[in-house]
């Protein structure tokens, strides 16, 4: 399953990717060796995911929560429970 997930940073920040394997992915960001942006603002929670069949959707769809304001993830992820 490939999904799309949003961390909030320590900084308060959020960060976007997508994964096809989530538990992993988060681990490696936990731990400091995901990307270099979550590196350097440890720890990281996960506060949203969506899950897709397709690599390419959920590519797709990470591009489009990039472009939103910070203002539309926080409702993006108030208005979905993490795992919708």
């Amino acid at each position: 399953m490939n999904r799309v997930y949003i961390l909030k940073c320590s900084d308060g920040s959020l960060y976007t990717g997508w994964t096809n394997n989530l538990e992993k992915r988060l681990r490696t960001h936990q731990q400091g060796k995901g990307a270099k942006y979550t590196r350097a603002r440890l720890p990281v929670e996960l506060v949203y995911f969506e899950s897709y069949e397709d690599a390419s959707q959920a590519r797709k769809r990470e591009a489009e929560i990039k472009k939103l304001s910070r203002e539309k993830k926080l409702e993006l992820i108030k208005k979905r429970p993490s795992g919708s």
